[in-house]
């Protein structure tokens, strides 16, 4: 019987982490919307950039999971690394002035970074699995995932603060003149090098990437004979074969398998809650009294809560059941979207930290036992199904919270005509934040409710 490694002794591993950490730490996050702004962008071209990376996503997410399994890991992850940096070069070096070049280039970042995004959901966690489980080490995923999310906070604190700092012409300039140059930078110049330093870290991501090794997959004998055979078919029959190998059957696994169905449905009703809430982290600072100069240093707090977050949920899943976990995250998440109704000044903090807490541990649960149940040769496939739902749900709701948000702004100029417009704005976010804690209530519960019922149904067929 082979003896089980130490998870960090294997090479995949230790690739798989710094892979992670590479392809995500990015250090234009902090001023990612103003990067566009200064580029000369506006507003609105903003938000029809960020659909375009959401739509993408959406549509590559399963194909690129199918592609993964038949073709290998390696080579989603070598091609995801390998668009990270054609997507940096792009708005690199792209020359101002020319609004309709600058829109063109940064609309193919998008469509880029969504598609590197989709082919890295799945494909980078299922040969880092599959390298614990070829050395009998799958037991110890859990520990892997804590590490590589406390190791991202890490980067992401180094990136953001590093990435804030550079992007300020200001302070380039004090360095300079510390140095003795004369020379001096201008927005249009300090605001490239986040970008250039973050197209460094996707060389190391390829690099890293080029490093990996592909671990056997225990394909079904039924299936490697028809994979063969269609090489020997055109490319069109190949790839319809692909398809109906692989997200088909993957596809009626996940709704034949309630535990993995539960998994998904639970952990993207958490997930697309809490993460729109996440997205609005400025607005709801602002509005509980604190600075803007403040939101970076809360930013570098709310990673350091990273390296704790981890090891309590590598405890949860060993000391709790699956069930006890959901309630103990639905407790997390309700309490942190009942406090953030209130707006309390400056205390209004902490609703946010639990909030944060709780997208990580919904992060590692649903990572965690989806894969312990998901055999190897669909991995990928299977993952890209969660990423799936978790996207689109997360879309659906960017459209309810528009929607909601115009209600609101109405119904704030009907009963305040004297009212100013950032007032209106203002009153209008505050009410539609207050509706958060009770979609989610609605949503866990049908879900949840459903859910049970499948896993009863489940057990019982199982003892007749």
């Amino acid at each position: 019987m082979k003896e089980a490694r130490l998870p960090f002794s294997i090479t995949n591993i230790r690739l798989f982490i710094a892979f992670r950490i590479f392809f995500n730490a990015r250090f234009y996050y902090p001023i990612f919307t103003i990067l566009f702004l200064d580029y000369g962008l506006t507003i609105e071209q903003f938000a029809l950039l960020n659909t375009v990376w959401a739509i993408t996503i959406v549509i590559a997410e399963v194909p690129s999971g199918a592609l993964a399994d038949v073709f290998g890991r390696k080579y989603l992850i070598v091609t995801t690394s390998f668009l990270m940096v054609i997507e940096m070069l792009v708005i690199a070096f792209v020359p101002l002035g020319n609004s309709n070049i600058i829109f063109w280039s940064f609309l193919i970042n998008r469509v880029l970074s969504g598609l590197a995004e989709a082919m890295a959901s799945g494909a980078d966690e299922a040969i880092a699995y599959d390298s614990l489980v070829k050395e009998g080490a799958a037991e110890d995923w859990p520990k892997v995932l804590s590490l590589q999310m406390r190791l991202r906070s890490i980067a992401s604190i180094i990136t953001a603060t590093t990435g804030a700092l550079i992007y300020d012409p200001g302070f380039i300039n004090r360095i300079l003149i510390w140095f003795g140059s004369s020379h001096s930078v201008t927005q249009q110049i300090s605001m490239r090098y986040p970008i250039y330093l973050t197209l460094l870290l996707a060389v190391f991501a390829c690099i890293i990437s080029l490093m990996m090794n592909e671990p056997e997959k225990n394909d079904k004998p039924e299936e490697k004979y028809n994979i063969t055979q269609a090489f020997n078919m055109t490319w069109p029959l190949m790839i319809l074969l692909m398809f109906r190998l692989h997200t088909w059957q993957a596809g009626k696994w996940i709704a034949r398998t309630p535990f993995a169905l539960a998994i998904i449905l639970i952990g993207m009703c958490y997930d697309h809650i809490l993460r729109m809430i996440g997205t609005m982290t400025s607005q709801y600072y602002r509005l509980i009294d604190l600075p803007e100069a403040s939101f970076g240093l809360i930013g570098s707090a709310m990673a350091l809560i990273g390296l704790l977050t981890p090891k309590v949920a590598e405890y949860m899943v060993i000391r709790f059941t699956p069930g006890q976990n959901v309630f103990w995250v639905a407790l997390l998440a309700l309490t942190g979207l009942f406090g953030l109704t209130g707006f309390f000044p400056y205390l209004g903090i902490l609703p946010m930290a639990l909030v944060i807490v709780a997208i990580m541990l919904v992060s590692f649960f649903t990572s965690h036992y989806l894969n312990k149940i998901t055999e190897s040769y669909q991995r990928a496939t299977v993952l890209s199904f969660k990423g799936l739902a978790f996207n689109l749900a997360y879309g659906l709701i960017g459209i309810f919270f528009a929607a909601l948000i115009q209600y609101q702004k109405e119904q704030g100029q009907s009963a305040h005509p004297d009212w100013q417009l950032d007032t209106i704005a203002d009153f209008a976010f505050i009410s539609a934040v207050g509706w958060f804690p009770w979609y989610a209530i609605a949503t866990l519960s049908t879900v949840t409710i459903y859910c049970g019922i499948r896993l009863r149904k489940t057990s019982s067929d199982r003892k007749k």
